[in-house]
C-alpha cells in the first residue's frame, strides 16, 4: 500500500465524522492497531479489511490499496462530457451523464485493467454510479463550474460558460479519445436507451442491489457491448 492510500482511508473516516475508536470497534481491532493502520505501519488481515470495506461501503480492492481513487480527475471527466456529449442546447440529463461516466471508467478498464478515476461503482436502481457522483455534481455547481436546471422530471446539467474554463490536465489524450468515442455513440440518443444498455451489461446484471460492482466483470463482456 502507499501512504497516500492510508490518507484516503483516513479522509473517508473524517468525512463521515467518525472517531478512530468507533471504526476500530466496528472492525474488531484495538484503537492502537487502527491508528497504526491509518499511519501505514501495519496491514489489516483479511477479516479486518473485509469489515472495513463493508463499513465504509467500498470494495476490498480499495482497502487493499489496489485502487487509487482520483476524485479530482473524476470531476474533470464530468466537465469533459459537458463539452462533448450534450444536446444541441448544451445540456445533458443527469442520469445519462452518470451512465456515460460509468462507460468511460469500465471501458478503460476493459482495455487497460485499470479505471480512469479509480472510483467504485454501486448497483442502484437507476444504474451503476459511484457514491461520490452526487457530491461531485454538488461541488461543481457550488463552485460555479456547472449549472443545474429542472425540466419536468428531468435534471439537466450544463457547463457554466461564464465561469473560467477549467483545464482537463488529469485526463490523458487517449482517455479523452475514448470519451470522444462514447460521446459520439450516445450523444443524440435518449436517456432510457443508455440506461437499458448499461442495465443489460454483465456487471450490472450479476450484482445485487447496493453492491459494489467489480471492474473485473466487464472483461467478460462482448467487445461490441463494452460501450
Amino acid at each position: 500500500m502507499t501512504n497516500n492510500y492510508y490518507k484516503y482511508i483516513r479522509e473517508l473516516r473524517l468525512k463521515k465524522g467518525l472517531s478512530q475508536v468507533e471504526v476500530s470497534k466496528k472492525i474488531g481491532i484495538s484503537r492502537s492497531s487502527y491508528i497504526s493502520f491509518e499511519q501505514g505501519k501495519i496491514e489489516l488481515n483479511l477479516s479486518g479489511a473485509s469489515k472495513l470495506a463493508e463499513f465504509f461501503g467500498i470494495s476490498l480492492s480499495e482497502v487493499e490499496g489496489d485502487l487509487k481513487p482520483n476524485y479530482q480527475k473524476y470531476k474533470e471527466m464530468i466537465l469533459a462530457y459537458l463539452r462533448k456529449a450534450t444536446d444541441s442546447d448544451g445540456r445533458i440529463v443527469k442520469t445519462k451523464l452518470a451512465k456515460m461516466l460509468y462507460l468511460a471508467d469500465f471501458a478503460w478498464f476493459y482495455n487497460h485493467l485499470e479505471s480512469m478515476s479509480g472510483l467504485q461503482y454501486r448497483r442502484i436502481q437507476y444504474g451503476p454510479v459511484p457514491d461520490l457522483y452526487f457530491r461531485a455534481i454538488d461541488e461543481l455547481e457550488e463552485t460555479g463550474k456547472i449549472t443545474i436546471e429542472r425540466k419536468d422530471d428531468a435534471i439537466l446539467i450544463s457547463e457554466n460558460k461564464t465561469s473560467e474554463n477549467q483545464n482537463l490536465d488529469l485526463l490523458s489524450k487517449d482517455e479523452l479519445g475514448l470519451m470522444d468515442k462514447i460521446s459520439l455513440k450516445w450523444k443524440n440518443r435518449r436517456t432510457n436507451e443508455i440506461v437499458e444498455f448499461t442495465h443489460n451489461q454483465l456487471p450490472y446484471k450479476i450484482c445485487q442491489q447496493d453492491e459494489i460492482i467489480p471492474y473485473e466483470l466487464i472483461t467478460q463482456q462482448d467487445p461490441d457491448d463494452v460501450y
